[in-house]
Parts: C-alpha cells; structure tokens; sequence
C-alpha cells in the first residue's frame, strides 16, 4: 500500500499547482516507472499533463526522486543529473509551442517536437527535481488553438552520484483534449 501512495501524492501536489478554468474541460494522465538503482533503492520517474480545451494548452509536470524502503526521498550529495523531456503530437498539423520555467532548462524546438532539458546539482527533496511546463497547441494552417490532437510527454533521467551512474528508460503520458 506504501508503493502506491507516493504517486497519488506526486499527481495529487502536481494537480493543486496547474491552473486551469472553471468553466473548462481538461483532461489528464499521470505515469511513472520504477528503475533499480542501488541495492534496495529504486529510480522513479514521473509524468503528469493536462489539457484544457478552452484555450488550446496543457500543463506537464517530470520528475524524478529515489525510492527507498522507507519511502520517497531526494537524492543524495554530489547528484549530478539530466533529465530529457520530449513533447509532440502524432498529428503534423499540430504546433506544440513549449514553455519551461526552471533556472537550469533549455527548451530546443523543432517541427515535430519540443525537447525540454533540464540539469539538477545537488541532495535536496523530491520536489527540488521536477520540471514543470506549459504547451501550446496551434494549428499549422489557421493559427488557431488546436484541440482535436492528443498530446505525448515522454521522459527520462540520467542520474550521477558516487559511483552510481544510471539512465531510466522513458515514462510516457499522453491525452487528449476533452
């Protein structure tokens, strides 16, 4: 029962900070995977997006922490880590306009995707290791919000610590707009 609480309580957190409407229709997806780290601990990655239909963007929140025996920590002094977030549509007509707002994230756009990279130094608490976002969907042709699409968030972490050199394979969440 403790394995599970953790994410509902990363979804939970992730959703009291996304702004969304009233009056509006979102829809949303949370993933995360669990990847063995050292001895009894375990890398966890996290996904969570939400679309809002009223003016064509989703809010995406990555993260990554340790998972112990005892529960859900930060990660130990001397961390050095990158985590690659990819962000597209399975539609071409879709423009995806990614905004990240960490002080270590670069954002490199191209037609199909965004990549959002973000670096983490340091031991600190989970949330310390979480890159939030705001996608806009546009349509190549009109210039109007685009909200028949789904949208996909993918990532994945590279984590360094003293003598732990680990990359996690990718967790993905994906929705529509509703």
């Amino acid at each position: 029962m403790r394995l599970m609480t953790a994410p509902v309580m990363v979804a939970a957190a992730a959703l009291t900070v996304l702004p969304t409407a009233a009056t509006s229709s979102a829809a949303s997806n949370t993933a995360t995977t669990l990847f063995p780290l050292d001895g009894p601990n375990q890398l966890e990655t996290h996904a969570f997006l939400n679309c809002v239909t009223s003016d064509g963007h989703c809010d995406f929140v990555v993260g990554a922490d340790m998972r112990t025996p005892d529960g859900v920590t930060g990660f130990p002094p001397g961390l050095w880590a990158r985590q690659t977030t990819e962000i597209r549509s399975p539609n071409r007509l879709a423009y995806l306009d990614v905004h990240g707002s960490g002080q270590y994230e670069r954002v490199m756009k191209s037609m199909g995707s965004d990549e959002v990279t973000t670096v983490y130094f340091g031991e600190g608490p989970p949330d310390k290791y979480q890159t939030t976002g705001r996608v806009d969907s546009t349509d190549w042709t009109t210039g109007q919000p685009k909200t028949d699409v789904s949208v996909i968030v993918c990532t994945h972490i590279q984590v360094v610590y003293g003598g732990v050199n680990i990359t996690s394979p990718a967790t993905c969440a994906q929705t529509s707009f509703s």
